[in-house]
């Protein structure tokens, strides 16, 4: 039976955020598995080897976790890239040699794709590659890695991007085609209670206290909320960890000073997030840049209605499905005028347009498409 082999550097294990910034890999490989074997390779704090059915999980030792952290533009940051650059290639080379995949995807386009375009050649093995905005909006910045970036992609069999905006500028980069393949995790349906028509709403954010997902924005459009938006307000829950975590923590201290109901929580695990997105009326979404984030899949999949910035494809997914309130900017003041409006609005009016969504987002309809594309669906 034919073997599929997954390059990662997001999986998730026992430490704190893992599971925010890889769930939806696992989903989609514990899919794929559903046909094919399957073996993951991924980045870890120690190596290791573990099976479950169809499933084989390689994790292997890097210098420092997490490594969307690590900048090629800090001379400091140099060692530990290229310890990781190494390991990943070992460990994408022993996988290859004793699993003897058909194909190797690599999540995402670098390092991932960097070591399958590497190892792949010699064996005959094709690959492909799975782009996130942070590869092409962020790495894609840096003329020497961009390089790297365009001939990895020229190279894959199958270019995906987890964003349409994001794949047309994938195929701007390596002139080649790139599909669109949505990223999404498979959430137990924990919705206790359904979306609250009138106010006062519940209110909630999930997710990497860090600049690009705009939780600076959040925290400064909640100090700009008054006396009348805050009796509108049942709760808000802000929920996740990262660099900014003082400056969330000071600003949730001085709206507690003037009695404001916000609570800061941690990284949650796959079923917790599911509950806390099932509580609320509305999820917060303050990006600053972004392509089609986990967490949007994850609230349709919930029947959650959206505060969104207008960024990345979410303006054009707003106009298809209704999914809530989109801002007219990402910025504080935007974010703090689309509060106002939600908190006006029948949440419960948007339901029917997120259960539309809820559809085009699913990890399972994700792996066959990926399966068909490489010729191995149900082989």
């Amino acid at each position: 039976m034919a073997r599929i082999a997954l390059i990662s550097t997001s999986y998730p294990d026992d430490n704190p955020g893992s599971e925010a910034a890889g769930g939806f890999v696992e989903d989609f490989a514990r899919e794929l598995a559903r046909s094919v074997p399957v073996s993951v390779v991924a980045a870890s704090r120690s190596d290791s080897v573990t099976n479950s059915g169809n499933l084989r999980v390689r994790r292997f030792a890097v210098p420092r976790l997490p490594l969307s952290l690590l900048r090629p533009h800090n001379p400091f940051d140099w060692p530990a890239l290229v310890g990781t650059l190494r390991a990943g290639r070992h460990a994408l080379r022993q996988a290859i040699a004793e699993d003897r995949p058909d194909h190797v995807f690599a999540l995402w386009v670098l390092p991932s794709g960097w070591w399958a375009r590497a190892e792949t050649a010699a064996h005959g093995v094709p690959f492909s590659t799975w782009a996130l905005g942070s590869d092409i909006w962020s790495l894609g910045r840096i003329p020497l890695v961009r390089g790297a970036l365009a001939a990895v992609l020229s190279d894959a069999e199958h270019r995906y991007a987890d964003g349409l905006a994001l794949g047309a500028d994938v195929e701007n980069l390596c002139g080649k085609e790139c599909t669109f393949l949505p990223s999404a995790r498979s959430l137990p349906p924990l919705r206790n209670a359904p979306v609250a028509r009138h106010a006062p709403y519940k209110l909630a954010f999930l997710g990497r206290w860090h600049r690009n997902k705009g939780i600076d924005i959040l925290m400064r459009a909640l100090l700009e909320l008054g006396d009348d938006d805050w009796e509108k307000i049942e709760e808000v829950r802000i929920c996740g960890g990262g660099p900014l975590q003082a400056d969330v923590n000071a600003v949730a201290t001085r709206l507690g000073a003037d009695q404001r109901p916000v609570s800061i929580g941690g990284f949650l695990d796959k079923e917790a997030a599911a509950t806390l997105i099932g509580w609320a009326d509305y999820l917060l979404l303050p990006s600053r840049i972004e392509s089609i984030p986990v967490i949007f899949s994850d609230a349709m999949q919930l029947g959650t209605p959206l505060i969104s910035t207008p960024v990345g494809d979410l303006p054009r997914l707003h106009a298809k499905y209704g999914f809530g309130i989109l801002a007219g900017e990402a910025s504080p003041g935007g974010l703090r005028d689309a509060l106002r409006q939600a908190l006006e609005a029948p949440a419960a009016d948007f339901v029917p347009g997120v259960s539309l969504a809820r559809c085009d987002f699913d990890p399972a309809a994700s792996a066959t498409r990926f399966l068909q594309d490489i010729g191995l669906n149900g082989q």
